[in-house]
């Protein structure tokens, strides 16, 4: 007999049992159908049983002419996964609004709201987005899985790497850049960085927008422009409560860029993000938004460029021998890799692993994530540089030169001959060099 939901305003309880069955796609389908003569509580169980069981991002609803078709964001890749009859989909646009606290009435405009999922011990937050569409309001449910929160060590760093961003984090002042487009892992390095430096003598506080996870022993506090609550204030009034470690969600103004830099300059380490799309990037960016180089320079210690890169399926992967034209690519892209990394052997007679596909990986190939990285470390001599303005690729060029930076396609060919994913996978995330 099926485990009974217990109904609380804004929450939602799925049992584990229900997870548990729920392996694959052609799982979640046959436990999908059994619900659909149910409520809208047991169909929406049934969904983020699956999201939960999957390991799915993000869970969309898009609504079509004759009904919704469900997607859920694998590994950074959607997948459809079920579609909703147009009187199903009704109700479950309804069930979701209620408990996330929308306006039922509101169809002609975006909401945003949130609600709470219960596993035993665990509470999930589910942040939900709407969007009026053609035929009905588009749903984007993000899960914040706290389980996905991972520990530096498992951010699947080279070794060089790892020491370098264990050093960084050691040192008291100064700030550290994460950059990168949406959906690249940026927060999740960042907050990797908090449970590293996170102790009971520093005083640790974070701005952010939204507060995605929540952290124990950490002051977190949310932006909230509609009140003028924004990182520039918010910035201004962290300072003065004397904290050690300053995390900023997102540097996209002026005022913001200037407030993180003479913190950072001022004993305090600051954390934050930054939309560019290499680590030397990170220089102009700051300077298009109008800080001065001479803060710049002395006030970053390291930049960090990311992508994600789904990982190949275990359970199903093959080898096979490289071929001619992998060969070919991968000794391109290595070509000048610093002597301070690791180069794995290879040549013609290399063996590397390939995707295939199985009910495991929903048939992918591919289960799970893993970030590639370039660190870009500004020491004396590229603080100096950094006054002369020069440019991007030159800023690129002695950063590989003098400071041993392995950009972020080597870093995938790397992944690529150790047997984590595939060449074709890191030319999709990273282009091809």
């Amino acid at each position: 007999m099926a485990e009974v939901s217990k109904k609380i305003a804004g929450t939602i309880t799925i049992p584990q049992s229900l997870i548990s069955r729920i392996a694959n796609v052609a799982v979640l389908e046959k436990e999908f159908q059994s619900t659909l003569q149910k409520g809208a509580t047991e169909i929406l169980e049934v969904v983020f049983g699956g999201g939960f069981s999957l390991a799915a991002s993000d869970i969309h609803v898009e609504p079509g002419e004759n009904g919704a078709k469900i997607r859920f964001r694998l590994d950074g890749m959607l997948q459809e996964v079920l579609s909703l009859g147009k009187e199903t989909y009704s109700t479950f646009l309804s069930r979701i609004k209620l408990i996330a606290g929308l306006k039922l009435n509101i169809t002609d405009r975006p909401q945003d709201g949130r609600f709470s999922i219960l596993i035993g011990p665990s509470s999930i937050e589910i942040r939900v987005s709407t969007l009026p569409s053609e035929y009905g309001e588009s749903i984007v449910m993000r899960i914040l899985n706290p389980k996905s929160l991972i520990s530096l060590k498992e951010l699947g760093l080279r070794e060089d790497l790892l020491k370098i961003f264990a050093r960084e984090l050691k040192k008291p002042n100064g700030m550290i850049i994460a950059t990168g487009p949406t959906g690249s892992g940026k927060t999740t390095t960042l907050y990797a960085f908090l449970k590293e430096i996170q102790k009971p003598e520093i005083k640790i506080i974070t701005i952010e927008d939204p507060i995605e996870y929540h952290l124990s022993n950490i002051s977190q506090t949310q932006v909230a422009p509609e009140k003028g609550y924004n990182f520039a204030s918010g910035l201004k009034s962290i300072v003065r409560q004397d904290p050690d470690v300053i995390l900023v969600g997102e540097i996209r103004d002026l005022e913001t860029a200037n407030i993180s830099l003479q913190a950072a300059l001022t004993g305090h380490l600051v954390l934050s993000t930054l939309h560019t799309n290499d680590a030397s990037g990170t220089i102009a960016r700051l300077a298009n938004l109008g800080a001065k180089l001479a803060d710049i320079g002395p006030a970053i210690n390291l930049a960090i460029a990311q992508r994600l890169v789904r990982k190949i399926c275990k359970k199903c992967a093959g080898k096979e021998k490289i071929s001619p034209a992998t060969l070919a690519k991968i000794k391109q892209t290595l070509k000048g890799l610093p002597k301070t990394v690791n180069r794995p052997k290879f040549g013609p007679s290399t063996m590397i692993l390939k995707s295939s596909g199985c009910k495991d990986c929903n048939f992918t190939g591919y289960k799970g994530r893993v970030g590639l990285y370039e660190a870009f470390l500004v020491n004396d001599q590229m603080e100096k540089f950094i006054l002369e303005n020069p440019s991007t690729a030159a800023l690129k060029g002695k950063a590989i030169k003098q400071g041993g930076m392995a950009t972020i396609a080597q870093d995938g060919a790397i992944k690529v001959l150790e047997g984590i994913t595939t060449l074709e996978e890191v030319e999709r995330v990273a282009g091809q060099e």
